[in-house]
């Protein structure tokens, strides 16, 4: 396999190719690591997660949590409490920094291994409350603009995004040209490391101080292995919509995807067919969030993983495209992703004012009080679910300027925490074998347990 592993500077490129847009779809390789703890019977949980636990890639690196002298976080947490920062990378590389089997470039239609980069462009904290309320993922737009606090390649404010690429950029260089004795792969992988710091602590302070414990980080070759062992998997559309560019052509209502479709779906962010579908980019952060509840739902009510093949093939998937934290228990894990998988956790998405140019590159414009208010009632929302009221409901919508790529206006812009309440939450599996739906609208949450039909 060819190793070259120097990255591009990818955080600093813009104008990305259409083969590009498949970034989003990385999320649901995270799902690969809660699958595993769906499987039936204790023990089978223990060995899977033991196999997967010793071929892993691992970061001893510093996070952020609170009552630490050399944290950036000031918002408390209770004891039992975790957050988990979902990062997915734009790299068409495994974690190794290798190219992957040229059949699955073509299967993707992304380019190759010199395509892509080193943006986290999929950021979402998993809130886990203690005591085993119900969690909430917090989806935070890409293109936010922010400080980055390390200043990374000179950079000291940037794409929320971009703060994993410019530090893997200045560490591995700096590597490079000053400690001729370590070698490029393990250059590669301190710089890695360096870069997984940098994002978690921007993310961090831009969420208010929120302490991270742990993070799962996901390349996006992922995606389509694991799309194609589990296809075909039920998603909702509230509208018929079609688009030239993601290939997506799906039909309002209930629907089975199969691998290169599901691509389609969390790639698109635009309708062509002039059929007066809005769109945004941050509708994919919607459907990124309806696809992983719609492979949990699958995995949950049809048994995926009591074929072991395939859980092994999962497992394998997660030794080559997944890195977690050196402190992280798998297997504490499974008990809060078969929760999950059950209808224990809603996502949202933080709302953005506008959309604007800052430094030549099209961004998001945010209120930093309205984003670390949303986030901070989101949690405490989770810890305590009787108070849910007292969430924001001062939801944003972009006020000026369409949507990068997008037919007009953000239709999911703002995604903030109104609606917290029954409203999104899906109703047990019908008995007809066919999965209930609801229709959610942008400002809603999002549950689990079921299909939601979204945007």
């Amino acid at each position: 396999m060819d190793r070259q592993h120097a990255p591009r500077p990818a955080a600093h490129r813009r104008a990305p190719s259409p083969g590009r847009r498949l970034r989003r779809r990385v999320l649901l390789g995270v799902s690969a690591v809660a699958a595993l703890a769906l499987v039936g019977g204790g023990v089978a949980v223990a060995r899977t997660v033991v196999d997967l636990d010793t071929g892993i890639h691992r970061s001893d690196i510093h996070l952020p949590v609170a009552g630490s002298s050399a944290s950036s976080s000031a918002v408390p947490q209770a004891e039992g409490e975790s957050n988990i920062l979902v990062m997915g990378l734009d790299s068409r590389r495994d974690e190794d920094g290798n190219v992957l089997p040229a059949a699955t470039y073509q299967a993707l239609h992304a380019g190759d291994g010199s395509d892509g980069g080193y943006n986290t462009n999929v950021l979402m904290l998993i809130h886990i409350p203690a005591g085993g309320g119900p969690a909430v993922g917090i989806s935070i737009p890409r293109d936010d603009w922010t400080t980055l606090p390390g200043a990374p390649d000179g950079n000291a404010e940037g794409k929320i995004k971009q703060a994993y690429g410019y530090e893997l950029d200045q560490t591995l260089r700096h590597i490079v040209n000053t400690e001729p004795g370590v070698s490029h792969d393990d250059a590669y992988q301190q710089a890695r490391s360096a870069a997984r710091q940098e994002e978690i602590t921007t993310v961090s302070q831009f969420l208010g101080g929120v302490p991270i414990n742990h993070f799962i980080e996901v390349t996006m070759a992922a995606f389509y292995d694991i799309a194609q062992a589990v296809q075909p998997i039920q998603v909702c559309l509230n509208e018929t919509t079609s688009d030239t560019y993601s290939g997506a052509d799906f039909h309002k209502g209930l629907q089975s995807l199969d691998a290169a479709q599901a691509l389609s779906f969390v790639r698109q962010r635009r309708d062509t067919s002039g059929s007066g579908v809005e769109l945004t980019d941050l509708d994919r952060e919607r459907r990124e969030q309806a696809f992983i509840v719609a492979l949990a739902y699958k995995l949950r009510h049809e048994d995926v993983l009591t074929n072991f093949p395939l859980v092994q093939h999962l497992i394998d998937t997660a030794k080559q495209d997944i890195a977690l934290d050196s402190g992280f228990d798998l297997l504490s894990f499974a008990g809060d992703a078969q929760r999950f998988a059950g209808g224990g956790i809603t996502f949202q998405t933080l709302p953005i004012v506008r959309y604007g140019v800052e430094d030549g590159q099209d961004v998001n414009i945010v209120d930093l009080a309205q984003v670390r208010s949303t986030t901070a009632a989101l949690i405490a929302a989770s810890d305590h679910p009787a108070a849910k009221s007292a969430a924001p409901s001062s939801a944003a919508t972009p006020s000026t300027g369409a949507a990068r790529g997008t037919a007009g206006t953000g239709s999911a812009a703002g995604q903030g925490a109104s609606g917290q309440g029954a409203a999104g939450a899906q109703g047990a599996p019908s008995t007809s074998g066919v999965p209930s739906t609801t229709t959610t609208s942008a400002a809603q949450p999002l549950a689990s347990g079921g299909i939601p039909c979204v945007n």
